[in-house]
């Protein structure tokens, strides 16, 4: 598959991704942070399309998808404000979110767009895997898109080969049961957790989210895996600093 994430997963780097609401702190930031993220050498940017109910999110997100809400973001404003996103930013871009509002926009239409624009793939939790390879499995190679699934320590041997077996980019390993940004430092749990997926010899490489908040969590979640991602702590920085220093919060975590 020709894709920007299966190209930079092929590097030799541990991969730093970093998350965002999109539409949070302002409505019109998002292109900002995009080319902010891609010049302080963030590897890949999974952008959060604004959702009324993110079950899987810890109250920062929660707090940013409210705010990102009332402040106008829409699916529509979205593909709007990335239109051009091409011409400035060639890191993988990675759209996050719940599979309603895409279902509502038409997954076709959806993903139509997404190749437009120069989306590389899609982060839906909700999205169950039979329902994904019987119906929509096609329509997301169709138009080149990798489907990012999530696996938790309580997933069971046999899912991880399924999940592994219908994925062509990475898996996203959530780091522990609990919810986004509550957690701080790994323990022995989490260390032996990403000591037994390591061993699993999956086709596709792992990418750690949750809990990684500084250069410690950076270190302790590639020890095994191929990158982590960043979420609630960026979104936390963003809240406190503004746009504008990006570059200092990346420093800070390599």
């Amino acid at each position: 598959m020709n894709n920007r994430i299966v190209h930079k997963l092929n590097s030799d780097k541990k991969l730093l991704s970093i998350y965002f609401t999109a539409g949070y702190p302002s409505l019109n930031n998002t292109v900002q942070i995009i080319e902010e993220l891609e010049r302080n050498g963030v590897d890949m940017i999974e952008i959060g399309l604004p959702f009324s109910d993110p079950l899987a999110d810890g109250p920062t997100i929660q707090e940013s998808s409210t705010a990102a809400l009332k402040n106008g973001m829409t699916t529509e404003v979205l593909f709007n404000q990335l239109k051009d996103i091409r011409n400035t930013v060639s890191i993988p871009l990675i759209i996050m979110g719940y599979f309603n509002p895409v279902l509502q926009y038409g997954v076709e239409a959806f993903c139509r767009k997404c190749q437009e624009i120069g989306i590389d793939g899609l982060i839906l939790p909700d999205l169950p895997l039979d329902v994904y390879e019987s119906e929509y499995r096609e329509i997301f190679e169709k138009y080149g898109l990798v489907n990012v699934f999530l696996i938790t320590p309580q997933t069971s041997e046999e899912r991880i080969h399924q999940i592994d077996k219908a994925s062509n980019g990475f898996i996203y390993m959530v780091s522990s049961a609990s919810v986004t940004g509550s957690k701080s430092g790994f323990g022995s749990e989490q260390e032996a957790y990403f000591e037994r997926i390591a061993s699993m010899n999956l086709k596709n490489t792992q990418i750690v989210g949750f809990g990684i908040k500084d250069a410690e969590t950076f270190q302790q979640a590639t020890k095994k895996a191929k990158g982590a991602i960043i979420g609630s702590a960026f979104i936390k920085y963003l809240t406190e600093k503004g746009e504008k220093n990006i570059s200092e919060f990346i420093k800070s975590i390599r």
